[in-house]
């Protein structure tokens, strides 16, 4: 199969030579680079699309046809940019990897039926039996388990170390480690992570690295940018951004992404055509919502600080935050997620805040353009004991806010009444 770097070669539009390569300020094509709104728009498409249309088509077949055998042989020795069977790939799903791994500064990117999908196509691909994966505690708690109940199975050690010990990372590196785990920032207490330590623990090893940037985006961070071999998103979140679709992606290396996407093929974890489409619209307003994410983030996040009802806030863009001047240093912006403690609260006093939000709904997940609004306790730790539930960090007067696209006022407003209630 022809990689992702060929295909955009192959692409006839100008932008398609922003997928390869990185300029001043770690942006993709060099000095004549495009910002992140235009790249959201354009990148990875061609000029000009089947019957003029300026979006790209719907391509729903899961075969492809050859119109003689020696095509065939063509095809298999030339590597030619085309398809041969949906379960290794689709006209549109080329063009959403080409956009992401512009967005992300990556050289190339690859796209999954979800983010969780991702995350274990990069570990199966990466990781065999004695190998070992370090990985830091405040990691999505389905990475954690996937870790942990299923990857163990196969004779692959998970060792957890605390999120931002870099000490503890480096200490944990043994000469089967072949991967180092982290997200920035973390979901939910929005820790961040110094990506120049990290990757020179990595390098220093030998060792691969990978964030899951989920919840920064690429509009906020570039890991790639700071030597990071992986960033992983779930894209089901801010780069779809209509809690309409699931996908998920990983970026990086060609090279380095070629295992990982021979054993898509073979597991089959791709996404459905219309998904794909679905991401590639809501990837055209990509910038504008990620602009009003963080304005909503950061207004949202400093009126709860100064509520008398809140004990605590974590939000990366608060001087408050531990994390804060690392945020500072890599992100353009904080995002929409804000995390906090009702003060002298018990879960159900909670809970009760969180069912008087009139304009922010009860569900998980984060990034689209209404705002969420959950209790942890209840919606992801219901079933865990007490005892874990502090080991997670997790009490049980946290409030998870998703900020999404609406008026900051109204939001503020909602939050007021529910906790002033």
């Amino acid at each position: 199969m022809a990689s992702v770097e060929t295909a955009a070669k192959r692409d006839s539009s100008p932008s398609s030579a922003t997928a390869t390569g990185r300029g001043a300020e770690g942006r993709p094509g060099g000095e004549d680079a495009c910002g992140p709104g235009t790249l959201a728009v354009h990148a990875g498409e061609a000029r000009r699309k089947p019957l003029d249309a300026i979006t790209d088509p719907i391509f729903c077949a899961s075969t492809y046809t050859f119109p003689d055998s020696q095509s065939v042989i063509d095809y298999i020795e030339q590597e030619q940019s085309r398809e041969e069977y949906g379960r290794y790939g689709n006209p549109g799903e080329r063009v959403a990897e080409r956009k992401l791994a512009a967005l992300d500064g990556a050289e190339a990117a690859l796209l999954f039926a979800s983010g969780m999908a991702a995350f274990v196509g990069v570990l199966m691909a990466k990781l065999g039996q004695g190998d070992n994966v370090v990985f830091t505690d405040e990691c999505y708690h389905r990475s954690r388990q996937f870790c942990r109940e299923h990857l163990a199975r196969f004779g692959v050690e998970t060792i957890t170390v605390k999120t931002g010990d870099y000490d503890a990372i480096d200490a944990a590196v043994t000469p089967r480690t072949r991967l180092l785990v982290s997200e920035s920032p973390t979901n939910p207490h929005q820790s961040c992570v110094d990506l120049d330590r990290l990757v020179e623990i990595g390098r220093r090893h030998g060792v691969e690295t990978m964030i899951d940037a989920t919840l920064a985006t690429p509009y906020n961070l570039r890991p790639i940018s700071a030597g990071v071999d992986y960033v992983l998103h779930s894209c089901t979140k801010y780069l779809g951004g209509h809690n309409d679709l699931l996908a998920g992606s990983v970026a990086g290396a060609a090279d380095k992404l070629a295992p990982v996407r021979d054993l898509r093929g073979v597991m089959g974890g791709i996404n459905q055509p219309h998904s794909v489409y679905l991401l590639l619209r809501g990837l055209k307003t990509f910038e504008l919502r990620m602009q009003r994410h963080n304005e909503n983030g950061l207004a949202v996040a400093r009126f709860l600080e100064s509520h008398p009802r809140v004990e605590k806030v974590y939000y990366p863009g608060l001087e408050s935050h531990r994390d804060h001047a690392q945020a500072k240093k890599y992100m353009r912006g904080y995002g929409g997620l804000v995390t906090f403690l009702v003060r002298d609260a018990d879960w159900r006093a909670t809970a009760d805040i969180v069912d008087r939000s009139q304009l922010c709904r009860i569900a998980p997940s984060l990034g689209g353009v209404e705002s969420l609004i959950e209790q942890p306790l209840v919606m992801s730790y219901y079933q865990r004991t007490p005892e874990e539930r502090r080991q997670y960090g997790i009490p049980d007067n946290m409030i998870r806010l998703a900020c999404g696209i609406e008026d900051t006022a109204d939001l503020i407003a909602d939050l007021d009444q529910a906790l002033r209630a």
